[in-house]
């Protein structure tokens, strides 16, 4: 079945089948707990979404691409591809001086895209 098919809410939750995210250690025993969780869940989602589209719509504005897994030049990344664009930088503090390990240029440009209020959570770096 292609992916256009499905219905978004199923194509947004399909990372509940990743072995990685441990969905089988969910236990909750109550319904209003089960409830509690759909809608954070769903709250989530449409967090992921917006951030997604807000990246996409920058990009076509600058009219720039960035390179996705396959090193190919796209303007529709996922958010998951971005946040992966992003794993292993840390805060690093040594005698008291606040350093940032692992940026370069193209995480820079990335974190441009993002919309100003989103610069303060890394107004160390920028």
């Amino acid at each position: 079945m292609c992916s256009r098919s499905v219905p978004l809410r199923q194509r947004g939750f399909s990372f509940l089948k990743d072995p990685l995210f441990f969905a089988d250690s969910v236990y909750l025993k109550s319904p209003e707990r089960i409830e509690a969780l759909a809608m954070i869940m769903g709250l989530c989602l449409l967090v992921y979404t917006l951030a997604q589209r807000q990246i996409r719509l920058a990009l076509y504005e600058s009219q720039l691409k960035i390179e996705n897994q396959l090193g190919k030049l796209i303007d529709n990344p996922t958010l998951k591809w971005i946040f992966q664009c992003f794993q292993a930088i840390h805060l690093v503090t040594f005698n008291d001086e606040k350093q940032i390990s692992n940026w370069n240029q193209d995480r820079d440009f990335l974190i441009k895209l993002f919309p100003q209020d989103c610069h303060r959570y890394y107004q160390i770096l920028i």
